[in-house]
């Protein structure tokens, strides 16, 4: 679906302090960027921000970062984060956005960066065989992600698509993860989750009456 031009949205973020133009100098220096230090919780695609918006004003001594492609989808997601924490009358100080193309995300992120989590909420599934290596699950994709993941990080995933999540299921496996939980329908399980906040795919979808699937995986590095 064609997005429609925002003229405001990138003057907007250059003028937003939670917002990080060229985030390849970043890496291996946001734990400095943020006003404290403590884990990193990363959102690859995370679209017009409800999901960091639901979830960094309850939890702050975690940082969220948030990373999507395009200007026009990053403005709403500044504005959604800035009502999220206006609501409890607090400043936004331990979330950044950046736009990045996520299938490069290695060059904005080292293993000092702290991340602890990677959540991928309802990414492209990519069906065709031919374009399955875009999949942000992929073998190639998680292979990258052990690059800046803390040992016992985890990766936490929901989608729509019964393909995918079949799928991801095996490049976990591949990849080394540990599968440790799974559900068939998110909304049966609501415990699954330690701490989660719906996306406005996740409404939507739920909305049409489609079972979100969902899994937790951790990374842990063969003992040599």
């Amino acid at each position: 679906m064609r997005m429609r031009n925002k003229p405001w949205a990138t003057p907007e973020l250059n003028a937003c302090p939670f917002f990080v133009r060229g985030p390849e100098r970043m890496a291996g220096k946001w734990q400095d960027w943020f006003s404290q230090k403590q884990p990193i919780h990363l959102e690859l695609g995370c679209g017009k921000g409800w999901y960091i918006a639901g979830l960094a004003p309850k939890n702050p001594n975690i940082n969220y970062l948030g990373v999507d492609l395009k200007d026009i989808v990053l403005a709403p997601a500044k504005r959604i984060v800035e009502a999220a924490f206006a609501e409890i009358g607090q400043p936004v100080d331990n979330v950044g956005l950046t736009a990045y193309n996520v299938e490069q995300i290695c060059n904005i992120l080292r293993p000092e960066d702290g991340v602890e989590r990677i959540c991928i909420n309802f990414c492209n599934p990519w069906p065709r065989a031919k374009h399955n290596k875009r999949r942000l699950t992929h073998p190639r994709r998680l292979n990258d992600y052990k690059q800046f993941l803390k040992p016992g990080g985890e990766l936490w995933f929901k989608t729509d698509d019964d393909g995918l999540f079949s799928d991801t299921l095996a490049y976990v496996k591949e990849s080394g993860f540990a599968l440790l939980s799974q559900t068939m329908d998110l909304h049966k399980s609501p415990d699954f989750f330690e701490q989660d906040a719906p996306t406005e795919h996740e409404k939507m979808f739920t909305e049409q009456g489609i079972p979100i699937k969902a899994l937790i995986a951790r990374w842990e590095p063969p003992v040599e």
